[in-house]
C-alpha cells in the first residue's frame, strides 16, 4: 500500500468537515502531527478537486477568510451558501463554527 503524500493527508481530513463548519491551516496542521501551516495552505491551493474536497472551509486561525484559488468573492459565496455568515472578511462566531481534531499521539 502507498503512503498518502501530505497533501492527500490534508485532503483525506478536510473531507472530514462538513458544511456550515470551518477548520483553519493550524488546525489541520496540527492533526497532522506537524507545524506546518504554510504546507497547508500550498495544499489547499494545489486541491485538484475544489468544493468536493472542500478548501474553501479552511481559514486562517484567527478567523479571517485567508485565500482561495477562486477569489475571495467565490469563497465567500460557498460559505455563505452553507450557512457560515461573514464580516469583513471573517468568520463570525468562528468558536461555534470550528472543527477541530485531537492531534495524533506522540510516538
Amino acid at each position: 500500500m502507498t503512503a498518502l503524500s501530505f497533501n492527500e493527508q490534508c485532503y483525506a481530513l478536510l473531507e472530514q468537515v462538513p458544511a456550515g463548519k470551518v477548520t483553519t491551516y493550524k488546525a489541520l496542521a496540527e492533526a497532522l502531527g506537524t507545524r506546518a501551516y504554510q504546507a497547508v495552505g500550498r495544499a489547499m491551493n494545489q486541491n485538484p478537486n475544489p468544493v468536493v474536497v472542500p478548501c474553501h472551509r479552511v481559514v486562517n486561525h484567527n478567523g479571517e477568510l485567508g485565500g482561495y484559488a477562486f477569489g475571495m468573492a467565490r469563497k465567500i459565496e460557498l460559505l455563505t451558501q452553507e450557512g457560515i455568515e461573514i464580516e469583513e472578511n471573517k468568520v463570525v462566531d468562528l468558536e461555534n463554527k470550528m472543527i477541530t481534531w485531537q492531534p495524533p499521539a506522540p510516538p
